[in-house]
Order: structure tokens, then sequence, then C-alpha cells
């Protein structure tokens, strides 16, 4: 048996904040990052309109980007303290992502980080309250998934926490929000939707309930991301391709969130924060963008997979004869789009600034070094569950391939085993 979970409402098109005016409640509590939703507006007509709802209202403010557990912890007393009967996150992955956390932590003050991080093991919520998620990017899809990811800087590990009780009750897809991203942002979320539309179409775990959203996803970012990353709202574009995106990363989510997902972002997640005493991180999306490629062909490897990546190629009408050009084609539209999007192919070439450079900030010794714990740290991870190419840290030999792998990912060589 499967599960396929999604909010109970989700209101999108332009305008669709208002719908904060429709919960009951008494408090709400508002999640939020480092200042964009406030310098646009959109913090003030949220407030607004939970006002309008005869709520009381409270903020936390100033959620970093990949948050850490003890913003977590902290954000969870506040809310400890306000007592709020909806938790409302607006902005990016992180804020809404931290804001899942500490509801957890809020509900069950005897949860643990460590207790967050089993896999489909959390308590049930919504004793204390209910979530709604406001989302401003055009890649995590949070506000739809059972999904949070949380950094413990003191290991340097980024950790999924994987539970539909986090799917929050309440998704508002306003693209007005996702018109104020800088092209950086774009890309990077828009090549993490990509991927999040990929891996839940090859994922163990999809069905014909995450097969479609997968596909419509993946059309819909083919067809407008590029176009996205060159819009320019003070320029007077129309801004529909980054509309469209916003719509589009939302489906990808749907399909992700009952699919799950695979290697790509077990590795993302473990080299993301793994170098972060050398200056940087590597940027989820950034991250996603530069393995998929390799992760693809590695994968290909599986019967099942491969058929699934020549599916996806013919049904974006890439061309090719035989499975194995299909998948080439698959390779080479992925790597042409991080090509105009400014992402690097390789760890080699990844600036502290995330854009392509001669010598990237992760020297190769340190990265050489560290490589054995990433690489087990990644088959750890709880999105290798559904990889279709099976990986077990209990196999020397799967950490060895897992090694190739990522070595690949750092020089930006072809996999072939």
């Amino acid at each position: 048996m499967q599960r396929f979970t999604n909010p109970r409402d989700l209101y999108h098109g332009k305008g669709a904040l208002e719908a904060l005016k429709t919960l009951k409640g008494k408090k709400a509590i508002i999640c939020v990052g480092g200042g964009s939703m406030k310098r646009f507006g959109f913090l003030d007509r949220a407030e607004q309109y939970l006002h309008e709802a005869g709520m009381e209202t409270a903020l936390i403010e100033g959620i970093e980007s990949d948050p850490s557990v003890t913003t977590v912890m902290n954000g969870a007393s506040r809310m400890e303290e306000f007592q709020p009967d909806w938790i409302v996150a607006i902005g990016g992955g992180s804020p809404i992502d931290a804001a899942k956390a500490m509801w957890i932590r809020y509900e069950h003050p005897e949860c643990t980080f460590e207790d967050m991080c089993k896999v489909f093991a959390l308590p049930e919520l919504r004793h204390k309250a209910k979530f709604c998620a406001v989302s401003s990017t055009s890649g995590t899809a949070t506000e739809v998934t059972a999904f949070s990811i949380i950094t413990d800087y003191e290991k340097g590990i980024k950790y999924p926490i994987a539970d539909f009780q986090i799917t929050p009750d309440v998704a508002i897809v306003d693209p007005d929000l996702a018109e104020t991203m800088p092209k950086k942002l774009v890309a990077h979320t828009g090549m993490d939707a990509m991927t999040h539309a990929i891996e839940a179409f090859v994922s163990t775990a999809a069905s014909d309930f995450t097969d479609a959203p997968a596909l419509r996803a993946m059309t819909l970012i083919k067809d407008n991301l590029i176009d996205s990353y060159n819009e320019d709202k003070a320029a007077g574009d129309d801004m529909h391709a980054r509309d469209t995106m916003h719509n589009a990363q939302c489906l990808a989510g749907i399909a992700f969130s009952s699919a799950s997902l695979g290697i790509v972002h077990s590795m993302a997640h473990k080299t993301g924060a793994a170098f972060a005493d050398y200056g940087a991180h590597i940027i989820h999306g950034a991250a996603n963008a530069m393995y998929l490629p390799k992760v693809i062909a590695f994968n290909a490897k599986d019967e099942r997979a491969a058929e699934r990546y020549a599916f996806i190629a013919d049904y974006l009408g890439l061309g090719g004869t035989t499975d194995e050009d299909k998948i080439a084609k698959l390779i080479g539209l992925l790597r042409g789009m991080n090509d105009k999007l400014n992402i690097p192919h390789g760890i080699s070439h990844y600036g502290k600034d995330s854009y392509p450079t001669e010598e990237g900030f992760v020297p190769e010794d340190v990265f050489l070094k560290r490589l054995p714990d990433i690489a087990k740290n990644a088959i750890l991870d709880a999105c290798t569950l559904t990889n279709p190419r099976p990986l077990s840290a209990d196999r020397p030999e799967d950490i060895e391939l897992m090694e190739k792998l990522l070595k690949a990912c750092y020089y930006d060589t072809d996999v072939d085993f």
C-alpha cells in the first residue's frame, strides 16, 4: 500500500496571499527569513490579513539560509511562550523548513533533533497548532511536502526530516511573491525543481499519482526556466514564465512528497555544508544541478530507471532512437540548461559565489580527505532509500561506488560504472 498526501487546501494564482483571511483561530505566529518579505511589503500584508481574520500575531524573524538546529530550538521556545494555534511560514525553503521543525518541537517538547530525523516516525501533530506555508521561491516546494531540511553545523551535515505529519494544512502559491527573486535564486531553485520532478519519476516509490505532476512539472520547467531567469520586472517584462515556474515547482513538490527522491539529493545534503570552513556552502539547488546528469548516467545501469529516463526524453520531445541515445539527450538538455543559468558542472569549478570559476573554493586535497565520510553519509541519507539503483552502507563496494560518483561530480568526468 502507498500513500499520496497533500495539503488540505492549496490556494494559487495572483493575490492568493489574501487566503490568509480565511484561517480560523486566535493566535498566529509568522516565521520569516532575512528581510525580503518585509522589504517588498508581503509581511505587512500577511499580518493585515491575519488581523482581519481576528487573530493576534507574533513574529519569528531572521531565519537564516540553511537553518540550524539552534534556530529550530529557539523558535520552538518562542512558540511555547506565544501559544499559537496557527503557524504561518512565509518565504523560501529555509524559513518554511525551520518552521516545520519548530512546530514538531512546540507540539512535543520532549522530541530531540535526533528523534525528528527518524524517517516517518514523528508523533502526531496538530494538538496545538495547524500549519500554513506561503512560498516565495520557485524550487523547494516545501509548502506542499512532507520534508524539511535542517543543518547540524557541528557535524557539517544537512539532515532531512521526512514525515507526512509535517505536510502543511494550507499552502499558498502566489506568483507575486516569486517575482521578487534575484536571478541566481531563480536558477538554483529552478534546477532544484527539475531535480525533484526527475527523481520523483524514477523513484522506487513512484506511482500513477506522482508520475502525472512530475511529468507536467518537467515540461513547464523545460519550457519556462530559462525565460524566467532572463525576465526582468523592472524592465517591464510580463513575468509570465516566472509565474508559470511557481506552479511548476509546486507540481514537482506534489510528486516528490509522496514518491520521495534519490541520491542526487542525498549527495547534495551531505556536501552542502561539508566545506563551510572554507568560506561557503554548495548551494542546494546548484548542487542538484551539478550532480543530476551524473546520477542519471549512474542510475541508468538499472533497467527500469533507464526506461523511465528514456520516457522523459520522449515526453520532452528530445529525440533519439535507442534508450541510450535518449538518455544522452536528456543529460545534454540538463547540462545545457546549467550553462544558460551560469551554474558550473563540477565542484572543482564551483566558486564561493556559486558561479563557474577556473579554481573552485573546495581544494582537491580537502575534498579527497573528506570523501569517505561524505560518501557513507550520503548512502545513509533518507533519500537513498528510494533511489532506483540500490546502495547500502553495509556493502563496502557500494561505498566505493558512491565515492567514484562523488569524484565524477568534483572533476566533471563521465560516469560509466
